[in-house]
């Protein structure tokens, strides 16, 4: 300490105390990636995550048995061809025939992708950043879209490969296998949509779980028991029509049927007039709404 005197008055100055410590922080030198790699970052983590890489082994327990599930009928099918030598599963039929597993993958995986950050609020962390909230809808969707196209994507290009090697008599049913890729992107999209969307609305996964499973319930068996009503009434047409409520009928209808001209599901009659463009539209509505009630959820979500 020292001491200053200037006439009768007398100032003490307190020499500084403070230390700074050097504690090893760096600033960042390297390059700006910007929005589009860090969507694409989000994306790619949130699809490690619907498959459960990246997390506990019990996380990889249910989506890896649902591949495996998904798989089993094109061995199958391999096996048939190989023996009986004797077409197996039609490619177009793989997802209406498999729609309960891929309900269940949609109901145990949807919310995994939205519900933690809901929860523990840390959507504002990725708001900080130069990701926008259509960024991260955007790369939650594509995470979902992308997870359910390869769940269904696999098993039928197994079930193709199989019967390039086996070579049945005949030619080789390629149209239809780009058919049923084509409709696996419908698929995906439709899916992936309404799965986060119902999913979002609450930030419990187990709530969520039930959720879309219980949409997807409800989906078929109004859809199985209108038809059957009507048709005992004798009015097929309008019958018909009902098979457009369960989601997998509606792409089948829209995509398979409506744009490649693919037979219908066996045992599965679709409206004559007009009910293809009419499945398109509808199909574009859902995905339209569920878009519209994701950005809402999330603009919600962000100003809290």
């Amino acid at each position: 300490m020292s001491e200053s005197t200037s006439g009768s008055v007398s100032v003490s100055v307190s020499e500084p105390t403070g230390v700074i410590h050097d504690i090893g922080y760096r600033h960042y030198e390297g390059p700006r990636l910007g929005r589009g790699h860090a969507t694409a970052a989000l994306t790619v983590h949130s699809l490690r995550g619907i498959f459960g890489l990246g997390r506990t082994a019990r996380s990889k327990i249910i989506p890896f048995a649902l591949v495996g599930v998904m798989l089993l009928p094109a061995v199958v099918s391999i096996a048939i061809m190989a023996l009986a030598k004797q077409e197996g599963m039609r490619y177009t039929e793989y997802a209406v025939v498999m729609q309960a597993v891929l309900a269940i993958f949609l109901a145990s995986q949807s919310p995994y992708a939205v519900a933690p950050d809901l929860r523990f609020r840390v959507l504002p962390l990725y708001l900080s950043r130069p990701v926008t909230i259509l960024d991260y809808v955007g790369a939650k969707l594509a995470a979902m879209a992308t997870a359910v196209f390869l769940l269904l994507a696999a098993p039928l290009t197994v079930l193709y490969i199989g019967e390039v090697v086996i070579d049945l008599p005949g030619d080789t049913h390629t149209a239809a296998y780009l058919t049923s890729m084509a409709g696996a992107v419908g698929y995906a999209l439709l899916l992936a949509c309404l799965g986060i969307a119902i999913a979002s609305f609450t930030p419990r996964r187990g709530l969520g779980v039930a959720a879309v499973i219980a949409f997807y319930l409800l989906a078929s068996a109004v859809s199985t028991v209108l038809f059957a009503t009507l048709e005992s009434m004798g009015d097929d047409a309008t019958a018909a029509w009902a098979w457009l409520i369960n989601p997998f009928f509606l792409v089948d209808a829209a995509i398979h049927v409506g744009i490649f001209g693919a037979a219908p599901t066996a045992g599965v009659i679709y409206p004559e007039s007009g009910g293809s463009l009419v499945a398109g539209v509808i199909m574009i509505a859902l995905i339209a709404l569920s878009l519209t009630a994701l950005i809402a959820r999330y603009r919600k979500a962000a100003s809290r």
